[in-house]
């Protein structure tokens, strides 16, 4: 068994794994690879901030296990083990993976592995530790079961993460008129302006960076970094689907959401040209949307913010869906939760991060 550096002739290789694991895996959607791709080939944004060791670990001649170490310069206290893919019964070869993790965090002073961040919140968080007989939702984590078992063993301290899906006809269910009022003549909800796209990404970055400063595993995010993630799915996103909030006109919050692409893939497939052309011949094929993101500055929140983008969401998305998913929270967020409680009928997924002490 050998551990080998990724290099760019080696790239294939890497992404190849991912064939072979979900290659009988009707619930998985290959939203991960194009990401990866431009990690690997150091052509995308945070490698400039980062420092990337992604390796192979062959045994006989195959391909078993990859993944890529990172330290981003924005959590450089922290070793993160990303883009991990393995196949069955190899947890000698993780043994050895992690044994490598550790001594390469040594080596930069380090004193922690995560497991389950893909360098940022914005690219995935948590390994799916439930539903594995789901659908793989857009943007959202799918591996097979044994993976949380790789990395139990192994952990100092597991965090959880859940999700939330909901029937659209109980989405509305609050009814209180006077307060609904009240919070439409208190803030202004517009959609996002494409035209102006790198001012309007700079407003969702700055108010993701206000509104998440103390979560767990978010660090600060740069202006160059948000506008390549939607550059990249320009084609697929449309004005509605990121929604910012404004108190007397200043941006105060916003939501992201979308709907649910994975259902116009095929099994493996990765999002792509057809992925497209899909979204504008059979768009209301999709059942299901997903509300990705929701943030509000600190001094607004618990005062009807959150209910302002909820009702312009409701009103844009009609009745063109039938259900709608909520992104993951932490399970120590009682305030998400409870909004997860509220429009969703019950909790979803499960994900779990894995820290490991070196």
């Amino acid at each position: 068994m050998e551990i080998k550096v990724v290099d760019k002739k080696m790239i294939g290789q890497y992404l190849n794994l991912y064939k072979e694991v979900y290659k009988d895996n009707s619930y998985y959607r290959d939203n991960t690879s194009s990401v990866l791709k431009g990690i690997l080939s150091g052509a995308a944004t945070i490698c400039k901030s980062s420092r990337i060791t992604p390796i192979v670990i062959v045994d006989s001649g195959k391909v078993v296990a990859a993944c890529t170490f990172a330290v981003v310069d924005r959590m450089a206290d922290t070793l993160q083990l990303t883009f991990f893919e393995a196949l069955p019964n190899h947890q000698v070869a993780i043994d050895k993976m992690i044994d490598y993790g550790r001594k390469l965090a040594q080596e930069y002073g380090i004193s922690k592995i995560l497991v389950g961040l893909d360098f940022h919140v914005n690219y995935g968080l948590g390994l799916l530790a439930n539903c594995y007989d789901k659908l793989q939702s857009f943007g959202s984590s799918y591996n097979p079961p044994y993976y949380i078992e790789y990395f139990q063993k192994h952990a100092n301290e597991e965090t959880r993460l859940v999700n939330y899906i909901g029937k659209m006809d109980v989405f509305d269910s609050d009814k209180n008129v006077k307060l609904r009022e009240r919070i439409h003549n208190l803030y202004k909800v517009r959609k996002a302006d494409f035209k102006n796209l790198k001012k309007d990404v700079a407003i969702y970055t700055s108010l993701n960076n206000q509104a998440f400063r103390n979560h767990k595993f978010y660090y600060e995010r740069r202006l160059e970094e948000d506008l390549e993630l939607f550059k990249d799915f320009k084609w697929l996103l449309k004005e509605e689907n990121l929604l910012i909030l404004e108190h007397q006109g200043i941006p105060i919050g916003f939501m992201l959401w979308y709907p649910d692409f994975n259902e116009l893939i095929n099994p493996g497939e990765s999002v792509g040209v057809k992925t497209v052309l899909k979204n504008i011949l059979f768009s209301e094929t999709i059942q299901k949307f997903k509300l990705v993101e929701i943030g509000v500055l600190p001094a607004y929140q618990k005062k009807g913010a959150v209910l302002a983008l909820f009702d312009e969401c409701r009103k844009l998305v009609g009745n063109r869906f039938r259900l709608c998913e909520s992104g993951w929270v932490l399970e120590e967020n009682i305030d998400s939760r409870g909004f997860g409680f509220r429009w969703g009928d019950q909790e979803y997924k499960q994900f779990k991060v894995f820290t490991i002490n070196v």
